[in-house]
């Protein structure tokens, strides 16, 4: 087997039971989106759907648990109520607007 020369500054470590390998990284692993942490103050769509009514407006203090909205996917409404305290600064929704998985529904500060 022929050692190509060049190819190895695109190694990537990997360690698997405190083992440490030095391997060419796959198409799977070049092509997936990097991490991006979950920002709590942002509440998003679990699943596509339509919004049937909004109970919130901008600038309105919600307590933990306050019904922000209903997002209605597959014949079923699902209520979606604020996570924390806080009060509504950004309005990304209307009623009947259909949203994506992982659209921003509501910003909370």
């Amino acid at each position: 087997m022929k050692k190509k020369k060049g190819k190895s500054k695109n190694l990537i470590s990997l360690m698997v039971d405190d083992v440490t390998y030095q391997t060419l990284p796959n198409k799977m692993h070049t092509s997936r989106k990097p991490y991006k942490p979950i920002n709590p103050n942002v509440i998003v769509s679990f699943m596509p759907g339509n919004i049937q009514k909004v109970f919130v407006r901008k600038g309105q203090e919600v307590k933990e648990g306050d019904e922000l909205c209903i997002l209605e996917a597959m014949k079923m409404k699902n209520v979606i109520v604020a996570p924390a305290d806080g009060v509504v600064k950004k309005l990304n929704i209307k009623e009947g607007d259909m949203v994506a998985k992982n659209h921003p529904l509501v910003e909370l500060k």
